[in-house]
């Protein structure tokens, strides 16, 4: 198995930005694809991000394109995701999961993941 622990969330003026990061256990993350979920209060938690084991390919939810960045140091064994220009509608609880999708489709679901850490908590104030 493989541990997770999410950090860099907290409270952010719209239009700011903050730089989450996710910290992984053992020696397995370079074969891991790797995602970032969110879950705002009343629901579901929804796919924000993902990049292949690689490190190659991307994806992005339309609601966070051209905002977002996700990206991998496989050397550290951290996922980050760098949020810019952000909105109160981006309030929720960030969740990053690993695991082994095996199409696009269940790249953007949680079902996709067999690894999830506890969340980081962000906050965007108007």
């Amino acid at each position: 198995q493989v541990q997770l622990v999410e950090s860099g969330g907290g409270l952010v003026q719209a239009g700011g930005s903050l730089r989450l990061s996710c910290a992984a256990s053992g020696r397995i993350f370079s074969i891991y694809d790797m995602t970032w979920f969110r879950q705002a209060p009343g629901k579901e938690r929804e796919f924000v991000a993902a990049i292949r084991w690689s490190g190659v390919r991307t994806y992005y939810a339309d609601s966070v394109k051209g905002r977002f960045t996700i990206s991998r140091d496989d050397a550290k064994k951290t996922l980050y995701l760098q949020m810019n220009s952000l909105k109160p509608e981006d309030t929720a609880v960030y969740y990053c999961a690993a695991g082994s999708p095996t199409s696009d489709s269940i790249t953007r679901s949680r079902n996709g993941y067999d690894h999830w850490g506890q969340g980081t908590q962000v906050t965007v104030s108007s």
